[in-house]
């Protein structure tokens, strides 16, 4: 019987630290903040400049295992270079391999070129084949950091390798934050996407050679 009435005074006890964990739970878990590449706005020089070739398959962007998921990461080069950390309450909105497909298929199409995926392919159009060797917000010093992107392209046309080049593009942040290497990230792939654009101009006589 006592035992019975020990239970029956417990459980609204128990019921009570279960709420309150609850509350406090509730209280310092933080919403994660979202970035991704902003909206795609056309370049004031896209328009004026011819489109570099008339049609190219654009390959999903492939990279490291690091990249294959929504964390946002950053390395303190100035204290351990070796390790890429994550930010907490920060995520990117998608794979970042597949932002980045996205936003250099928005940018060659901005130039007036026909964009294909890997099912449009057809004959005697090229493919562009990317692989993202670096995507990182990297800080030189406690306030000093960069959007650093590093990305190798290769160009196909009939099963035979075109050309390939590596593209290098560092941003200063504007903040030493998520949100500044966000930015950063975005500027520098903006700009490498106008490098590519140029190489592929340079490849147009190459690529129509049987």
């Amino acid at each position: 019987m006592n035992a019975q009435l020990s239970a029956q005074r417990l459980l609204p006890l128990l019921a009570c630290a279960a709420i309150l964990a609850g509350c406090a739970s509730s209280k310092n878990s933080t919403p994660s903040t979202v970035f991704d590449f902003g909206p795609a706005l056309p370049a004031a020089q896209a328009a004026a400049a011819p489109p570099a070739l008339p049609a190219i398959v654009v390959m999903d962007a492939t990279g490291a295992a690091i990249l294959d998921n929504e964390r946002m990461y950053y390395r303190l080069n100035y204290a351990d270079a070796l390790q890429a950390r994550t930010y907490a309450n920060s995520r990117w909105s998608g794979n970042p391999l597949s932002l980045v497909t996205q936003r250099i298929k928005a940018r060659l199409s901005q130039s007036g070129m026909k964009v294909l995926s890997a099912t449009d392919a057809s004959t005697g159009v090229p493919i562009l084949r990317m692989e993202v060797d670096e995507l990182m917000h990297s800080f030189s010093g406690v306030a000093q950091s960069e959007g650093r992107l590093v990305l190798r392209a290769s160009v196909f046309n009939e099963h035979r390798l075109v050309d390939q080049r590596t593209f290098s593009r560092t941003t200063p942040a504007g903040s030493a934050d998520a949100a500044g290497g966000a930015r950063a990230l975005a500027e520098s792939l903006d700009a490498s996407a106008a490098d590519i654009q140029a190489w592929l101009a340079t490849l147009a006589p190459q690529t129509v050679r049987k």
